[in-house]
């Protein structure tokens, strides 16, 4: 299927401010850019980068007063996501190098301290996707997804003693279970098509079988649709912004998701 994603980012700026964006779709994880735009007004210097996780980011200094970024894309990706159950664990020892980082616990997903509940969850799931599908299932039935409900980042241990989080919580909480029982998980954000209400979207995914599976659980039916922006281990390397300094104000963000044609 082939949709048209646009995200619009409106800043009040009180000085000099330095950003790091992160609002490029990438190419070539099973979605291929066809056409993209991406225009700041005023018009200032852009350094585009690649980040550890092969992410692109693009880093300027916006100047005081009014700042808008128009970001849009053309994207070819699937209509429907690979799902594999009975894929089997991957043993540590046997794991890409480039994998590791992945099994960590880290900033938002504090996986050392959730192995009593992860091996409870699972205890009757076969090693590798069906452990992942039962954790996905149990936070799905546990946390209750609200969009709009948290404005800031919550680590796992937060989403879960207050059982309510938007799709980043969940995807977290999700994330530090999967690695607390050696299974590597990574954060994702990008856009879903007929996402309600509209927003930029995070899930998960999680290596078996010697490749990553998708995995969301704030749905029932894994659907596709799906044009990624970024992975990294947790929402503190897929954040669409950081800014740094003082008086940077977002006074808007507008997400636009679009079938352009559903018969390639």
């Amino acid at each position: 299927m082939k949709l048209g994603v646009s995200c619009n980012l409106h800043f009040q700026l009180d000085a000099p401010t330095v950003l790091i964006l992160m609002l490029r779709p990438l190419n070539g994880v099973q979605q291929w850019i066809t056409k993209s735009s991406y225009v700041v007004e005023p018009d200032v210097p852009i350094i585009e980068s690649k980040d550890n996780y092969g992410n692109s980011c693009q880093r300027l200094v916006a100047p005081p007063g009014e700042f808008i970024i128009h970001t849009s894309a053309e994207v070819i990706t699937t209509e429907y996501i690979d799902s594999a159950p009975g894929a089997h664990f991957i043993e540590i020892q046997n794991l890409p190098y480039q994998i590791l980082p992945y099994l960590l616990p880290s900033r938002y997903c504090e996986s050392d301290r959730f192995g009593d509940l992860a091996r409870e969850i699972v205890s009757d799931a076969l090693p590798g996707y069906d452990q992942v599908g039962k954790i996905t299932d149990w936070v799905r039935r546990s946390i209750q997804y609200i969009p709009g409900s948290s404005d800031l980042p919550l680590s796992a241990i937060e989403v879960h003693n207050h059982g309510y989080g938007v799709c980043r919580d969940l995807a977290q909480l999700a994330i530090a279970l999967c690695r607390s029982i050696s299974i590597p998980a990574r954060l994702v954000v990008g856009y879903l098509y007929q996402l309600e209400p509209m927003d930029l979207h995070a899930w998960f995914e999680a290596y078996i079988g010697d490749r990553w599976y998708a995995f969301d659980a704030t749905q029932g039916d894994l659907r596709g649709g799906r044009v990624i922006i970024a992975f990294g281990r947790d929402a503190a390397d897929v954040s669409i912004y950081h800014q740094f300094g003082l008086g940077c104000i977002l006074k808007g963000m507008d997400v636009q998701v679009n079938l352009l044609n559903k018969s390639l």
